[in-house]
C-alpha cells in the first residue's frame, strides 16, 4: 500500500493564488522521480487558509531518497523563474504522514 505524505500549508488568505502559481510552474518536477505515484494541491473550499499538497509514495525510502536529493533543494529554495529569489508565502507548514489502510477504486 502508499505511503501519503500531506503538507498542510497555511497561507494569508491574499497568497493562494500565488501558491497555487508556483505549484504550477513546477508541475511534473517530481513525476520521474522513483517511488513517487501521485500529486494533488487542495485548495480550501470555505474560509480557510491552509491547502494541502498530497503525495503518494510507494514507500518511506523513496519519499525520504527525494526529500535529500538535489532535485528537492532545487524546488524548494525559493528561486522564482530567472533566479530571482521569491518571499516566501507560506506562514506555517506542518507535514502529515499516512499509511493506505484500506478503501475503493473508481
Amino acid at each position: 500500500m502508499s505511503l501519503i505524505k500531506i503538507n498542510a500549508i497555511t497561507v494569508p488568505a491574499d497568497s493562494g493564488d500565488e501558491l497555487a502559481h508556483r505549484f504550477a510552474h513546477r508541475a511534473g518536477a517530481v513525476d520521474g522521480v522513483d517511488g513517487f505515484e501521485g500529486f494533488e494541491l487542495l485548495k480550501p473550499t470555505d474560509d480557510r487558509t491552509t491547502w494541502l499538497v498530497v503525495t503518494r509514495w510507494r514507500d518511506e525510502a523513496a519519499f525520504e531518497a527525494w526529500q535529500s536529493s538535489p532535485a528537492f533543494a532545487h524546488g524548494h529554495r525559493g528561486a522564482g523563474a530567472g533566479g530571482e529569489q521569491q518571499r516566501p508565502v507560506a506562514v506555517t507548514s506542518e507535514l502529515w504522514s499516512y499509511e493506505v489502510a484500506g478503501g475503493t477504486s473508481a
